[in-house]
């Protein structure tokens, strides 16, 4: 049954039919998940998540702590972090964390906005949380988890671990509920998945190399849309060394991610050329947010139109 650990036993009995018990497979997956940049010149609301199976999650961090060793490095992999001695190692790090991304045993999604969409009729209190709001439409809707399985006879589990959220133990154990009841929402029904609140969880980044890898590739994206790599300092006819060696380091992960997909646009939603079921199997992905009522200001862009730089 497609692999599935679907187990059927059959009971006897001399005065009735067989009973059939149905054995559901259980499945675990593991959602780790940043924020980067609220706003920038023209594209801002940075969040990136990874999934893997959680049965993955030992031996992957233990594969991408090893290479850090091997690399030597003494502390947390951060973009801020990225200088031209440590290029070098940042790329083949990046090289060998794309190599789980292309397997599929760790999959990636980036999302952010695009200036230019201005929305349209918030209320204040939809103002005031923004940010919580754009972080559970990422969480809920990135990963395509609808599409997680073939059959409601599955029962699926979701962890997420967040990085440090800046904000109140009121707001984040609030944003926890919320998150807990998303398989609840009406388009789920028939779904056996869970996201159980106690498995919603504050992480420190630097005991994670998973998610240090993301912080990584969140960093890069954020620095080439909001177009950091042409900066100068101030009274300088050059850049700096290190805006330099970001930008390598940038058009590195950017051929990797080519390799899995070739001409990926950068500053626009991925495609979902066989469904929308391609949100949970695609390896890497991003999605640029629009509000839905919207007006644009295409004076808030790069150029004359509203799309992004590949």
């Amino acid at each position: 049954m497609g692999g599935r650990k679907l187990l059927l036993k059959t009971v006897l009995s001399t005065t009735a039919p067989p009973i059939y018990y149905c054995y559901m497979a259980k499945k675990n997956y593991i959602i780790f998940s940043d924020e980067s940049d609220s706003s920038g010149k023209f594209y801002g609301n940075f969040f990136g998540g990874v999934l893997l199976k959680a049965e993955d999650r030992q031996a992957i961090e233990k594969l991408l702590a090893a290479k850090k060793e091997e690399l030597n490095f003494g502390n947390e992999l951060k973009w801020q972090k990225v200088t031209p001695n440590y290029l070098a190692k940042y790329k083949e790090f990046m090289d060998y964390y794309f190599t789980f991304v292309a397997s599929g045993r760790l999959k990636v999604r980036i999302m952010f906005t695009q200036n230019i969409y201005e929305a349209q009729g918030l209320t204040k209190e939809q103002r005031d949380k923004a940010y919580f709001y754009l972080y559970y439409q990422f969480l809920k809707n990135a990963f395509g988890l609808r599409y997680c399985t073939p059959s409601s006879l599955d029962r699926v589990t979701f962890s997420i671990f967040l990085d440090q959220i800046p904000d109140t133990k009121e707001k984040i154990n609030n944003f926890k509920t919320y998150l807990s009841a998303i398989p609840e929402t009406l388009s789920w029904e028939g779904l056996n998945l869970r996201i159980p609140k106690s498995h919603i969880a504050n992480v420190d980044s630097s005991e994670h190399s998973i998610l240090q890898g993301l912080d990584v590739i969140l960093g890069a994206m954020c620095f080439r849309l909001n177009d950091k790599h042409r900066e100068k300092p101030e009274g300088a006819r050059v850049r700096g060394k290190r805006t330099i060696a970001k930008e390598a380091l940038y058009k590195n992960i950017n051929r990797r991610i080519r390799e899995i997909y070739p001409n990926f646009n950068i500053g626009g939603s991925t495609g979902i050329q066989n469904g929308p079921a391609d949100r949970w199997h695609h390896q890497y992905r991003h999605w640029r947010f629009v509000p839905t009522n919207h007006t644009v200001d295409l004076d808030k862009g790069k150029r004359r139109a509203p799309t992004g730089p590949t």
